[in-house]
């Protein structure tokens, strides 16, 4: 099975997240947003398929330039701005200097999407072709991807920003891809290769707890490869084929999940989809339940609610014959964020109450290993982000206060991120001086934490803040989250 571990920009040239473009987004969510452009293009008389996700690609920095379509819209939507005003790079820097790259490509399809008469495969500009798919679509898209970067990674260490971490050696995983990258029979994979893979799913999940998701995506992609090129050698033992789909599969979910955090949703749904084909082939219920855990959390974090109900839902029922009431609880608080973004609050509180329930019975020996994430501070976190979706912000407040007090200080990002929570949740229900004590807090640990969930929410919450900037501790916040350097 070929890994589809997609990049969103060639590793010479990272795309630079369009930071101008999400200002103009304010407080709308990557949806709501999207149906705004999609009626603007309606009153010029354009036919644009805009949702979250070409929102997302934007922002990240991975669209330098729309195409003649979008850019009218925008500038309908934006009138006296130009295209640079907007983010974007000139249209003339763009054209023609080269073939259209991974980075510049929209999302795969099975057959291709339409193309204009004029566009040739291969030989266009580096700017966004339309985006024709149904933004409703109610499939999930399997894509697949090329990826060209670093194979010479998988004995580099994981770093963020360049401050090193952690040194991450996958052991007998270099020299399966050297073979492989050689055309040379790959000798097959024993249980010290199926052993080396677990501890690089180990210790990737606790780099991002202790720091987040930015600094390590990249670097991660490569060992997912090697995985993947270690299955397709074969094993000596079906034990250890076992374990090595399990792994792979675990794999892709970290990754998919580094994706995710750092703001990268096509890839994050690629790597999802990807660890779901693995377990559907190999029969394994919990990896199948894992990855309809996250894709539940990608659709409601990407604005498709509906799609998070049903993944929810799908992970349940997977999850159901492992026995694991902590697993059966946060699928039930993946369901709610979903109902939440349907702003149905009866079925939100309903799986909510679920959530508690199943929590309440206790850890057991049946929870997966990947679930040590999931405690009290979890819970009252993500049911804090249920009651800021449906506008209850008092009662978010409460629920964000308890999952940074709760939280463990070691694991910085979560730390981070339930106090990025309390900040917005006070400052969109009026207490404008204690949102910008937590946002402070946050501000201290932003050296340690790299990751754009937690600093996409701190701009948020600046903005909400702007109107009280008279007040001095609102006016230090805001001051010295504008004193933070840009993502580059």
């Amino acid at each position: 099975m070929a890994s589809s571990t997609v990049t969103s920009a060639q590793p010479d040239r990272p795309p630079r997240p369009n930071l101008a473009f999400r200002r103009l987004r304010g407080s709308r969510s990557p949806a709501e947003f999207a149906a705004a452009v999609r009626r603007a293009a309606r009153e010029i008389g354009e036919r644009v398929s805009c949702d979250a996700r070409y929102i997302g690609r934007v922002e990240a920095g991975e669209i330098r330039c729309p195409n003649y379509a979008y850019e009218r819209v925008f500038l309908h939507m934006f009138p006296g701005r130009t295209l640079t005003d907007l983010g974007f790079a000139p249209r003339s820097s763009v054209r023609g200097r080269r073939a259209r790259t991974e980075e510049d490509a929209p999302p795969a399809y099975a057959e291709g999407p339409p193309r204009a008469p004029s566009e040739k495969r291969g030989t266009s500009e580096p700017y966004e072709t339309q985006n024709t798919h149904d933004p409703h679509d109610k499939q999930y898209p399997y894509d697949t991807h090329d990826n060209n970067e670093e194979s010479d990674v998988l004995r580099r260490a994981f770093m963020t920003s360049g401050a090193t971490v952690a040194a991450v050696s996958l052991g007998p995983l270099g020299p399966a891809l050297d073979a492989a990258a050689a055309q040379r029979p790959v000798r097959r994979a024993g249980a010290g290769d199926a052993s080396a893979l677990e501890e690089a799913v180990r210790r990737i999940r606790l780099l991002d707890d202790r720091h987040g998701a930015d600094g390590l995506y990249r670097r991660a992609a490569a060992p997912l490869r090697t995985a993947y090129a270690l299955l397709d050698a074969g094993a000596t033992r079906q034990a250890t084929a076992d374990r090595l789909y399990s792994g792979a599969g675990e794999l892709a979910i970290s990754v998919g999940w580094l994706a995710h955090d750092s703001g990268r949703f096509d890839d994050a749904r690629s790597h999802y989809a990807e660890a779901l084909a693995t377990s559907r082939m190999t029969g394994d219920a919990g990896l199948e339940a894992h990855a309809f855990c996250n894709m539940a959390f990608l659709a409601r974090d990407a604005g498709r609610p509906r799609e998070a109900v049903r993944a929810a839902q799908a992970a349940q029922r997977a999850a159901r014959p492992l026995g694991s009431a902590r697993l059966m609880s946060l699928l039930a608080l993946r369901e709610a964020g979903g109902w939440a973004g349907l702003a149905d609050r009866v079925g939100c509180e309903q799986a909510l109450a679920r959530a508690q329930a199943f929590f309440g019975r206790g850890p057991s020996d049946a929870d997966p290993e990947w679930m040590s994430f999931y405690g009290p501070a979890e819970l009252e976190g993500l049911e804090a982000q249920c009651w800021s979706t449906l506008g209850d912000w008092p009662r978010a407040a409460r629920h964000a206060r308890r999952a940074a007090e709760l939280q463990d200080p070691h694991f910085t990002r979560n730390l981070a991120l339930y106090s990025a929570e309390l900040a917005d949740d006070l400052a969109r229900g009026g207490r404008p001086d204690e949102a910008a004590g937590a946002g402070m807090r946050v501000l201290d640990l932003l050296g340690e934490v790299q990751s754009s969930r937690v600093q996409s929410m701190l701009s948020a919450t600046a903005r909400v803040l702007l109107p009280h900037r008279r007040a001095s501790d609102v006016s230090a916040f805001l001051d010295r989250h504008a004193a933070l350097p840009r993502t580059a």
